[in-house]
């Protein structure tokens, strides 16, 4: 794979940014908490630090909920809706029509698949990417020139062990099995691990809350053609104002006409990551299709899973889930 690149050149992921350990500084010298009102941002921050990803990682993607073979699981929702918009084929197996939503879980939709392959081009980045791959999976495919980012250390550090096989990292072979195997295209989940970790180029530091998310880290590097986001900006914002000028913040990283996919949490109000509680600001659908529409967006698709009771497993309050396929600057 290609040298993945940080803040200060090729594997210089920590110089010049801390995570948990000390100053929650950014690239370029702001922190989350610059401009805060009544302390909001600076409280996200302080709750961040205590954020454990392996313990959210166990209690997301797991079993109960990281059960693949279940066909009502959040986990095969959306994986199958994030393979569907990235499709070049044409549909199958009747996923994504009716009631059943993508994958078969108990979701909705506004329209069935996007047009074959028009979700491509060459960059692409993925907003606070958590200690998560799987939301590329599909994509890898598409973009030969992927940027990951987080804003804490420690999320980036798991990133970094799954990108160079670390034996330690944390195992999203069953996810990869289950892309390739709802794509359909008979590839081997090796392969798909291997091209994704070919192409992801680097690894950064992000703050959505600032003006400028990837700071001087950014240059050279955005605008992209595409933006992935999951579980990001509706968990690191203390309200709805900010969720909103979250989005506008890292809608100014992507080019016109480029394309987001959204993936998010429908009236959650905390998540737990071990001894961290996390505040999330509770979202509904409208409100969600309202901040995309005042960003700039056209909204392509828009779907709803609700989350089961078995799901429902104490880790947080979440009701559902909603991916949103949106276009900068296209017709609502």
């Amino acid at each position: 794979m290609a040298p993945l690149e940080g803040p200060r050149g090729p594997r210089g992921w920590e110089r010049g940014y801390k995570g948990p350990g000390g100053p929650l500084d950014r690239p370029g010298g702001g922190t989350m908490s610059d401009g805060a009102v009544g302390g909001g941002l600076e409280a996200v921050a302080e709750s961040y630090r205590r954020f454990q990803p392996r313990a959210y990682l166990v209690n997301n993607y797991r079993p109960p909920r990281g059960d693949l073979s279940r066909p009502d699981g959040v986990g095969p929702w959306k994986l199958g809706c994030l393979a569907q918009t990235f499709a070049s084929g044409e549909r199958s197996g009747g996923e994504g029509t009716g009631d059943g939503g993508a994958g078969g879980g108990p979701g909705t939709q506004a329209s069935g698949f996007p047009p074959p392959g028009e979700v491509r081009g060459r960059s692409l980045l993925d907003v606070g990417s958590g200690p998560t791959v799987y939301q590329l999976l599909s994509a890898c495919a598409h973009f030969e020139d992927i940027t990951m980012t987080d804003f804490l250390e420690v999320n980036r550090r798991e990133l970094r062990d799954w990108l160079c096989r670390d034996p330690g990292a944390f195992d999203w072979s069953p996810y990869s099995r289950h892309v390739c195997l709802i794509e359909g295209k008979g590839e081997t989940w090796q392969d798909k691990e291997r091209q994704l970790r070919e192409r992801v180029k680097r690894v950064l530091p992000i703050d959505v809350h600032q003006d400028q998310p990837l700071g001087s880290a950014g240059a050279g590097t955005v605008p992209v053609d595409a933006l992935v986001s999951a579980f990001c900006l509706e968990a690191v914002s203390p309200d709805k104002a900010s969720f909103q000028r979250a989005l506008d913040h890292i809608t100014t990283l992507l080019r016109p006409g480029g394309h987001l996919l959204l993936i998010g949490a429908l009236e959650e109000s905390f998540y737990l990551a071990g001894s961290a509680r996390l505040a999330v600001v509770p979202l509904k659908e409208e409100e969600v299709r309202e901040a995309l529409a005042r960003s700039g967006y056209g909204i392509r698709d828009f779907r709803t899973y609700s989350m089961p009771a078995s799901l429902q497993t104490g880790v947080d309050d979440v009701r559902g889930v909603f991916f949103a396929w949106a276009q900068k600057g296209a017709a609502p």
